[in-house]
């Protein structure tokens, strides 16, 4: 029921189309002029060297921003995968997929996203939000945001006719909580009587969020409520207000909201002075 919020897990497809663009590049542009300086190998497989660069741009992918000092173990295993995806990119050269449409079609995507992010990283590293662009930001989320938080139970069935005759009990003298307990496919509320905790209605989707909001404290919806879940049956416990985060205390992620948005802007202008032509619908 609540909203979760994940990070995108880097696919295995892209890391491994990472390592054939870089296995690519090297037969393409040896001895080209704009060939970088090689970082000193790691490793060397059917005499071409994988660069110290490679191997940790590979840690940073599978890491995914996170803090974590690799053991020695752990740097031999990653090493032993950047190897093995050497050895696959190797051999379909060798069979000749580097000419295949699709994989053409997604080495172009992939180089095309890497060139993206290069000057997106450009244009942030320029950026550095004044004091007063966080603080219009702060006002600009405490205008948008929830002022009220809400309690409530709710008991979750596959079908209508089984919540209609769950509030019938529960008009009968049945106590919310037991019925929950016993009726509810809802997994991770029912153990506590249907128990969701504060939330606000942004949260919840529209009818769920929609039904509570029609409610007083200690009402139960009179009617089942549809969501993509199944049929609800809603009890509103109690209401607060709720308190807007101190400014310090979000003061990161405002930079980051600050940043986000700049680098919108940044690239409607670069769309404002772009020849661009759709010819086909998607």
């Amino acid at each position: 029921m609540r909203a979760i919020l994940r990070t995108p897990a880097i696919a295995v497809s892209t890391v491994v189309a990472l390592a054939s663009l870089t296995a690519c590049n090297k037969s393409q542009q040896a001895g080209g002029p704009q060939t970088p300086a090689a970082s000193p190998p790691v490793a060397t497989v059917n005499g071409t060297p994988i660069g110290r660069n490679e191997y940790d741009l590979f840690v940073k992918d599978i890491l995914q921003g996170k803090q974590h000092e690799l053991t020695a173990d752990e740097k031999n295993q990653v090493l032993d995968n950047l190897i093995n995806l050497q050895l696959l990119s190797d051999q379909a050269q060798k069979d000749g997929l580097q000419n295949d449409p699709a994989t053409v079609d997604q080495l172009q995507l992939l180089h095309m996203r890497v060139l993206a992010d290069a000057e997106s990283q450009k244009y942030i590293k320029s950026l550095q939000p004044t004091d007063a662009d966080l603080h219009a930001e702060y006002e600009t989320a405490i205008a948008a945001m929830d002022k009220t938080e809400y309690k409530a139970r709710h008991i979750l069935v596959a079908n209508k006719d089984d919540a209609e005759q769950i509030i019938k009990k529960l008009k009968g003298g049945a106590k919310f909580e037991d019925l929950a307990k016993t009726q509810s496919i809802d997994t991770g509320s029912k153990v506590n009587g249907g128990e969701l905790g504060w939330f606000t209605t942004t949260r919840m989707v529209k009818p769920f969020s929609d039904a509570v909001l029609a409610l007083k404290k200690g009402e139960t919806t009179p009617e089942p409520v549809q969501t993509q879940y199944g049929w609800h049956v809603i009890q509103l416990e109690d209401t607060r207000e709720k308190t807007p985060p101190p400014f310090d205390q979000v003061k990161a992620q405002l930079s980051n909201q600050v940043i986000r948005k700049k680098l919108q802007a940044y690239v409607a202008d670069l769309k404002k002075t772009a020849k661009i032509e759709k010819t086909q619908t998607p």
